[in-house]
């Protein structure tokens, strides 16, 4: 979906999730090349004006990694709330943040970011216009990254979702929320 609000000073909702791949020696990270802006950056996009974030995070993963979301786990706390009365409780995201979108009208997105697990390769291929220039990561070959490939704030993310989240949350299966 294109960016709802362009003017200066605007935000927008995305939702991203960076997938941490468990099938090598040690856990590497997954980033792909962003089309526009030519650097690494997680799998995401924008929330629709009718979907929760969930519901976009599910089907950008589809369309932006090519996994099925039987192949996929997501991290979450082993204390955390897992019902309310009267709502629909969404999956604990590693970080919300809000940046600016690098784009000719400077606007922001806030992001609501989700670490997944996959033990292997995606059953399909990101979709037609997405991005297929796919790397993957170890934590020590995400810090040599050349700051001119990738967003800083990027970097700490995946850092920090190999070096802590990947080690202390648990996997859920995605069909847990629904």
């Amino acid at each position: 979906m294109p960016h709802i609000h362009t003017e200066p000073g605007q935000h927008d909702h995305t939702v991203s999730f960076f997938i941490i791949r468990t099938d090598f020696d040690e856990p590497k990270v997954m980033y792909h090349v962003h089309r526009k802006t030519g650097k690494l950056t997680m799998f995401g996009g924008h929330v629709e004006l009718n979907e929760t974030p969930w519901e976009a995070a599910l089907h950008e993963i589809v369309e932006e990694s090519g996994y099925a979301h039987e192949q996929l786990q997501i991290l979450q706390p082993a204390q955390r709330l897992s019902f309310l009365t009267d709502a629909v409780v969404h999956p604990q995201p590693v970080v919300n943040s809000t940046g600016q979108y690098p784009g000719v009208v400077p606007h922001y997105h806030t992001d609501t970011m989700y670490a997944l697990i996959a033990s292997g390769e995606p059953l399909g291929a990101p979709e037609e216009g997405e991005s297929t220039d796919i790397r993957l990561y170890t934590l020590e070959e995400i810090a040599a990254i050349p700051s001119s490939m990738i967003f800083e704030a990027w970097r700490e993310v995946g850092q920090y979702i190999l070096s802590t989240i990947h080690r202390t949350w648990e996997p859920l299966p995605l069909t847990t929320f629904n």
